[in-house]
């Protein structure tokens, strides 16, 4: 059954504002998906929105926001914002964001599980990654289902994974055995074309895994990109969550370190993926 619902979109931006043109939101009676920003503006948004459906009026709309006191908001810029109707021919005009970044992630253990459970709110692709069909949960660390960009996938060669990966993926080893994680850290460094690799352990192991990396003809300077231990510096505490947080974390300035093109919150940003769920779609 089809759900009426409001695209709410940043059409110009001015100054100093919290999205920038091209973001959008989807409004419904009871729900929203997506933000332009937070704060009042973005009440103000969703009141004008629901209004709208209570009227039944479905015209295409734009309404001037600045963003100073009267808002209760200090970023002294402003916005227009379109409140348009949710029907086939906006879904047909909507773009596909791409994600943040694709990932594999090597181990279904604890803090595999708890990554994964991080990663599952983010736009994101994780191919997922364990020897052991068994590890899998079948559901994230929180009782929800596992979304759709999360693929678990159990294979008995992960190195060949490895190598049928696209360029630029982001790698995170953390499996049940220090023999497996070092046949995987070859596999990654043999190819270099990687945007982040991550190997979980001190730096003690750090320094074995590279020894052995050097004897088995791999360059210093390839070796010297692999990251060992994992996390954000300064992230206290060995609990998954808190190790999962500060490697998410972790991989979040990664991705802005090897994309610098990609938008920032004053450049047009892709809607949320899936509108389908305000159609009715579950």
């Amino acid at each position: 059954m089809q759900k009426a619902a409001v695209v709410v979109e940043v059409v110009d931006a001015r100054g100093s504002v919290p999205r920038g043109a091209g973001t959008r939101m989807l409004v419904s009676v009871n729900e929203s998906i997506g933000t332009i920003g937070g704060g009042h503006l973005e009440l103000k948004a969703i009141t004008a929105a629901r209004a709208r459906l209570e009227r039944g009026d479905l015209s295409r709309h734009e309404r001037h926001f600045a963003l100073g006191p009267s808002l209760g908001q200090c970023c002294g810029g402003a916005v227009t914002l379109s409140f348009a109707p949710l029907d086939s021919s906006a879904l047909q005009r909507w773009p596909a964001s791409q994600p943040l970044f694709h990932l594999q992630l090597h181990g279904a253990g604890h803090v595999g599980r708890a990554i994964a459970t991080a990663l599952a709110a983010l736009d994101c692709e994780v191919d997922w990654f364990d020897e052991r069909d068994e590890e899998f949960p079948e559901t994230t660390n929180l009782g929800s289902p596992w979304p759709a960009h999360i693929h678990r996938v159990s294979v008995d060669s992960v190195e060949a994974e490895v190598r049928s990966a696209r360029p630029g993926t982001f790698y995170l080893v953390l499996t049940h055995e220090h023999a497996l994680d070092l046949r995987i850290a070859e596999a990654i460094l043999r190819r270099g074309d990687f945007g982040f690799f991550g190997l979980i352990g001190s730096k003690t192991k750090r320094a074995k895994f590279a020894h052995r990396l050097e004897e088995r003809g791999i360059a210093t300077a390839t070796i010297a990109r692999m990251t060992c231990p994992i996390g954000l510096a300064g992230i206290a505490g060995k609990e998954p969550e808190v190790i999962a947080a500060g490697v998410v974390a972790q991989l979040l300035v990664e991705r802005g370190r090897v994309m610098p093109t990609m938008p920032h919150d004053d450049e047009p940003t892709a809607a949320p993926r899936d509108p389908a769920p305000l159609l009715g779609r579950r």
